[in-house]
């Protein structure tokens, strides 16, 4: 199992990756969750995957991804969109509640949002764990690649229950919300201690 983390300076480098990235996306949001979302290709894709996003996938050696999520710099800004969570605040989103967050979105450099986090369902019980884990910890490496000292993420509100096995600081940044039949929760993720 290994974890990559993509961005468009080095898509070039892994083959297939990216679109087996997006296509993961589709199986998982759009296959097996039902939720309504751009498509194209095969792939699930959004206004908020561009060039100033990072994508984390966790794959194995034939290029299958078992895992990813999306990292976009808060001050990330592409026509009248910046990033999901806060766009959601500014009620530009219908599929996301505007009262999602405690306060106002951050606009910072040192902040990123992480989102569209996902296991891929059929992944073994067994392996879960060890997935979960390869994807934070390659969360991490690209945090401390790009200077980020928190993350500001949408998670199934079950978060609690793992966030302390894979090292991981979490707390609420809003309250639980139903959307699409799962609960989700805006989080904080603390990565300051670990960019040393």
């Amino acid at each position: 199992m290994e974890a990559t983390t993509l961005s468009f300076a080095n898509i070039h480098n892994h083959g297939e990756l990216f679109a087996n990235l997006f296509r993961a996306r589709r199986q998982s949001f759009i296959l097996k969750k039902g939720w309504d979302l751009p498509e194209t290709m095969g792939m699930e894709f959004d206004q908020y995957d561009t060039p100033v996003s990072r994508w984390v996938a966790v794959h194995n050696g034939d290029g299958r991804v078992l895992a990813g999520l999306r990292m976009t710099p808060t001050l990330a800004r592409c026509g009248i969109y910046t990033y999901m969570i806060r766009d959601a605040q500014r009620g530009l989103l219908e599929s996301i509640p505007s009262d999602l967050l405690y306060e106002e979105a951050p606009l910072d450099q040192g902040i990123w949002e992480v989102t569209r986090g996902f296991i891929l369902q059929d992944i073994p019980a067994a392996m879960r764990l060890r997935v979960r884990l390869k994807l934070i910890s390659q969360l991490t490496a690209a945090a401390r690649e790009n200077d980020v000292r928190q993350g500001l993420a949408l998670l199934p509100s079950n978060w609690g229950r793992w966030a302390k096995r894979a090292n991981l600081n979490l707390s609420p940044a809003g309250r639980t919300m139903n959307m699409g039949g799962i609960e989700y929760q805006a989080v904080w993720m603390q990565f300051a201690s670990n960019l040393h």
